[in-house]
């Protein structure tokens, strides 16, 4: 079959799909694309602005509108890509609990999710890409040669975030970390457009005891079983 062009990766906060995706991408030599970064720069702007997240009209308006671009690591901090948003760069902001905790609301939003989607799916067909978010395989690129959906319990999830938060000086305790991950999964998987979940066709992948080097390896194994198989001809 040879090696997927369009791997798609979703699944909740902190399953570990992100750094999956960079690690893929960059062995593979693929663009990495994390959608989620695109509700993430919605979310922070609107806060910035003093819009409510309950203003769909307003926040759809910002979706259509909004001076986006993400480029290549521009700073070595150990960021996977710079985000500018108005030429501001924003990339260590989009993580912070404040954005967290807002950004399931703001992408429940049609209008919004009709913006972005439009945005990524010009991006994942150009090919050779990974792409990560929540509804890469169900909505954003369907057409994916290779979906994967990686999940984890909660408190596992939470304590990932929570060490992530700790190591870049945020204060914020684990029991807040934890309340605003069950919220946004919540969020996620009941929204009417789009909600989490796994496409048909997708592998699932339960790493709540993987670290990310038997994760990388499990679908570098994956990928070279798919290389390995011969299309059936019919006679």
């Amino acid at each position: 079959m040879g090696r997927p062009l369009r791997i798609a990766i979703d699944g909740p906060a902190a399953s570990g799909k992100s750094t999956l995706a960079q690690r893929l991408a960059a062995h593979l030599g693929y663009a990495y694309i994390d959608t989620g970064v695109m509700y993430r720069a919605v979310t922070w702007a609107a806060l910035q602005r003093g819009i409510p997240v309950t203003d769909e009209n307003a926040l759809t308006r910002l979706a259509e509108t909004l001076d986006l671009d993400i480029l290549p690591p521009t700073v070595a901090d150990g960021r996977p890509y710079t985000v500018l948003v108005e030429s501001v760069d924003i990339t260590w902001a989009l993580r912070s609990p404040e954005v967290d905790a807002a950004v399931s609301q703001v992408s429940t939003y049609p209008g919004v999710r009709r913006a972005l989607t439009q945005r990524q799916r010009q991006l994942g067909l150009r090919g050779r890409v990974v792409m990560v978010g929540r509804d890469i395989g169900t909505v954003v690129l369907p057409e994916a040669d290779l979906k994967l959906y990686l999940d984890a319990d909660l408190e596992t999830r939470a304590w990932r975030r929570y060490r992530e938060l700790q190591e870049r000086g945020e204060t914020v305790s684990f029991e807040e970390v934890l309340e605003t991950m069950r919220q946004r999964d919540a969020l996620d998987r009941g929204r009417e457009v789009a909600p989490l979940r796994p496409a048909p066709d997708a592998i699932v992948l339960d790493t709540t005891a993987m670290d990310i080097e038997e994760v990388f390896q499990r679908v570098l194994a994956l990928i070279e079983a798919r290389c390995q198989e011969t299309p059936h001809v019919a006679g």
